[in-house]
């Protein structure tokens, strides 16, 4: 299972457009999510995202709570952002809590609470970075439980909603003469030393998915690629992303890294792959990416095949 695609929550589309309705679901069994500079509220030195009730919070302004949805027993979920809110109003909610970077824990945590976590991340970071009507330039107001933001500007009135970046991450494969498959892998500088990863990349307008496969590879190695296929899909709300992930084939084989782009790219064997070290692993040596990522989840797809 990919992390982050596993959402519990009935995101109630239709009845979260009612403040009434919205208004009753802030009560005594309401759970609610504080985020707090792009990190997520968790218990205290464990993978358990920290949901606090209605009593803990109503100190703080519940009009900025963004609806997540509704659980299996009805019950809101809210997220909150606190970025803005002093330490010492904050301090008195965590309790046994701390606020952590939900990549950092990555697949301990448990699927379902990952997807709500990240959603709520992505919604907080959206709000924070979308304050001014990009028409106008007004200051505009958050409306539908938090899902869209209206502008102020009785002349404009544009109504905005969060937006998903689409981005294609991709598998390479080759068999060389010698007869072993080989993938394609790279790296940024700015990542952990030693660290490799699929290629990936932005879809450009006007593009499709396999278009926007071939360009990348193309433009980042240098390899044509053909038999372009998709495999699977992941939310990316680091801050705004869905990962759409393929299997290619090499048409080529001699790389030409742009260094604009990548540190370097090589192909390698399964039985090079089997030697790689882990992500958060110290000292020189090659690592494979995140368990969390959907990168990994294409590597061992084909390690596998």
């Amino acid at each position: 299972m990919l992390n982050y695609s596993q959402m519990p929550l009935d995101r109630a589309s239709n009845r979260r457009k009612d403040p009434k309705w919205l208004k009753a679901q802030i009560n005594s069994q309401s759970r609610w999510l504080l985020v707090n500079k792009n990190q997520s509220l968790f218990v205290k030195d464990t993978p358990q995202v920290c949901y606090l009730r209605l009593s803990r919070v109503d100190h703080l302004d519940l009009s900025k709570g963004i609806l997540l949805g509704l659980d299996e027993q009805d019950i809101a979920h809210f997220a909150l952002d606190v970025s803005d809110v002093p330490e010492s109003v904050i301090a008195p909610v965590l309790d046994g809590a701390e606020f952590v970077d939900i990549r950092k824990l990555g697949p301990q945590v448990e699927l379902k609470q990952g997807s709500i976590a990240a959603l709520a991340r992505g919604l907080c970071f959206w709000h924070a970075t979308h304050r001014f009507c990009g028409r106008c330039g007004h200051e505009n107001n958050m409306v539908e439980a938090g899902h869209s933001r209206l502008c102020e500007n009785q002349t404009c009135q544009h109504q905005t909603f969060p937006r998903t970046d689409p981005a294609v991450i991709m598998i390479v494969t080759k068999t060389f003469a010698d007869g072993v498959e080989r993938c394609l892998l790279g790296r940024q500088a700015s990542w952990p030393e030693g660290v490799y990863s699929t290629l990936a990349g932005f879809v450009d307008p006007g593009e499709t998915l396999e278009q926007a496969v071939a360009r990348e590879v193309m433009e980042e190695a240098g390899i044509e690629v053909t038999d372009i296929q998709y495999i699977a899909s992941q939310p990316w709300p680091f801050p705004s992303s869905i990962m759409f992930g393929f299997m290619a084939t090499a048409v080529s084989e001699d790389i030409l890294v742009d260094k604009d782009e990548l540190d370097d790219a090589r192909w390698f064997s399964r039985a090079e792959l089997n030697e790689f070290g882990q992500w958060h692993e110290q000292g020189n040596h090659l690592k494979l990416t995140r368990q969390d990522s959907i990168s990994r989840f294409l590597v061992e797809h084909w390690r596998n095949l």
